[in-house]
């Protein structure tokens, strides 16, 4: 099964402020490249103290990158046409339609899920499925709340979850997951 992971840091608690975005695509079940990029956010130099404290990206780390509209073109073939999947997909689609509605930008064609809400219907039971709890329970490393690492534990994860499950389409992630794409 194809598909590509997705993981945003905000700047800010508002939705259109990301200031990282990180992506894995796999390929047959194979993790085959993960990319982050930082980005200036639309509301540079403001950040808020609490999201700095969560992820550590600084305004003096953004300030000679690009800004939303300037990354898109790049970011852009990464999830044209693809089936999505963030761990907390309604975080990160919020954060990708918010942002792309700022800056006036179509939004490209593409399916989504949540790893979240497909690990609670694979591992049952669990009293947290954040991913931090998960990756521990698996023994996958990251660095928590960096983009590109995220979007590597979250492919890692679903290429579990799925191999656990036999799940070998969009549809059936779908299914199982009691959700629509």
């Amino acid at each position: 099964m194809d598909f590509v992971t997705i993981d945003f840091e905000t700047a800010t608690p508002q939705r259109d402020s990301p200031c990282e975005v990180g992506v894995t695509v796999v390929r047959g079940k194979q993790l085959v490249e993960t990319r982050s990029w930082l980005i200036k956010p639309l509301y540079y130099p403001h950040f808020s103290s609490f999201n700095v404290a969560v992820h550590g990206i600084r305004p003096s780390d953004v300030k000679d990158q690009p800004d939303f509209r300037e990354l898109w073109p790049v970011l852009l073939p990464y999830l044209e046409g693809q089936f999505l999947i963030a761990h907390n997909a309604s975080f990160d689609m919020n954060v990708l339609r918010k942002t792309l509605a700022t800056y006036n930008i179509p939004l490209p064609e593409a399916r989504y899920a949540g790893s979240l809400k497909f690990s609670k219907s694979v591992w049952k039971g669990m009293s947290r499925y954040d991913l931090k709890t998960l990756c521990n329970l698996h023994r996958i490393d990251f660095l928590h709340h960096r983009a590109a690492s995220d979007a590597h534990a979250c492919a890692a994860l679903s290429v579990k979850a799925l191999d656990l499950t036999g799940t070998t389409s969009e549809e059936e992630f779908t299914f199982k997951m009691g959700s629509k794409i």
